[in-house]
C-alpha cells in the first residue's frame, strides 16, 4: 500500500487547531482547517485563512505527491488555484 503524503498527514494531525502553512512560492498564513480526511492515499479538506474572507481548498494532486491549495473569494464565481503546500506547522499557542 502506498503511503499518505506527509504535508497532508501533518494538515490531518494538526487540524482543528490552527496550523501555519507555507507554500511553494513563499507565501505564509494561518489557516483554520475543517473536514481533513483521506479517502484511501488521497486528501482533501477546507478551511479559512486569518485575515481572510475567501474560503480554501486543500486537496492531493493526481500523483499524490503534492497538497493543492484552491481559493475562492467572497465575490469570485470560481476556484482559483494558489499554490502548492511545501510545509504544515502547528501555530504556538502563546
Amino acid at each position: 500500500m502506498a503511503s499518505l503524503n506527509p504535508v497532508a498527514k501533518r494538515i490531518h494531525n494538526i487540524s482543528p487547531d490552527p496550523v501555519a502553512l507555507t507554500l511553494a512560492d513563499g507565501t505564509q498564513g494561518v489557516f483554520h482547517v475543517s473536514g481533513a480526511e483521506f479517502f484511501q492515499q488521497e486528501f482533501q479538506a477546507e478551511g479559512t485563512r486569518e485575515g481572510d474572507d475567501a474560503a480554501y481548498r486543500f486537496v492531493s494532486s493526481e500523483d499524490n505527491e503534492s497538497v493543492l491549495v484552491g481559493r475562492k473569494g467572497p465575490d469570485e464565481s470560481g476556484w482559483s488555484m494558489i499554490g502548492t503546500v511545501v510545509e504544515a506547522t502547528p501555530v504556538d499557542s502563546e
